[in-house]
C-alpha cells in the first residue's frame, strides 16, 4: 500500500508538470480565453485542483485551510499558480516517504467547505486527490482542442513506462 501511495502522489506531481507545461507553451492569451466551464478558462481549472489539494493538506495536518469554496473568485497569473503547485506536490510527496502502513490506513475527520462532516483514512484522501486532479485536468485537456492544440498525454499508463519504470 505505501509503494502505491508515493508513485501515486509522484504521478500526480507528473502530470501537473505536464499539464502546466502544455498550458504554458500555448498561444498568448489561450490559458485564460473564457471557456464554456464551470471554472471559467484553463488557469482557474488548475486552479480549482491547487485548492482542492490545499484543503486536504490541511485536513492531513490537521488544521485550518481557511477556504471558504472550493475554488477562489481569481485565479493568479500561471507562473506563480505553477509554483505554488510544485511546492504542495512536493510536500505530498514528502508526506507519502513519511507515511506507515498503519498512518495510510488511518481515518481523518474534518469538515466539508460546503458545510457537513467527513471522514475518509489517509489513503482515501490521496485516492481522492489523484482522481480528482485527473478528472479536472481532462477538462483542461479537452480546452486545448478549441485552441486548436493537442493535450498532453497524462495517463498513468505512460507514468510507469516513462517516468516509474524501474521503480
Amino acid at each position: 500500500m505505501l509503494r502505491t501511495a508515493r508513485m501515486l502522489t509522484r504521478y500526480n506531481a507528473w502530470a501537473n508538470r505536464l499539464i502546466f507545461d502544455a498550458v504554458a507553451a500555448l498561444p498568448a492569451g489561450e490559458a485564460t480565453r473564457p471557456r464554456k466551464s464551470l471554472f471559467k478558462n484553463m488557469v482557474h481549472m488548475l486552479n480549482h485542483n491547487y485548492v482542492i489539494d490545499r484543503i486536504f493538506q490541511a485536513h492531513l495536518e490537521g488544521r485550518a485551510h481557511g477556504y471558504g469554496a472550493r475554488n477562489t473568485p481569481d485565479h493568479p497569473p500561471l507562473d506563480e499558480l505553477w509554483r505554488a503547485q510544485q511546492e504542495v506536490d512536493a510536500w505530498y510527496i514528502a508526506w507519502s516517504d513519511a507515511l506507515t502502513d498503519a498512518a495510510l490506513s488511518g481515518k481523518i475527520r474534518f469538515t466539508f467547505v460546503g458545510g457537513g462532516e467527513g471522514a475518509m483514512t489517509r489513503n482515501e484522501i490521496l485516492l481522492h486527490l489523484v482522481n480528482h486532479t485527473s478528472y479536472h485536468r481532462g477538462f483542461v485537456a479537452q480546452m486545448f482542442y478549441e485552441v486548436p492544440a493537442r493535450p498532453p498525454t497524462t495517463d498513468l499508463p505512460v507514468y510507469l513506462r516513462d517516468a516509474h519504470a524501474g521503480g
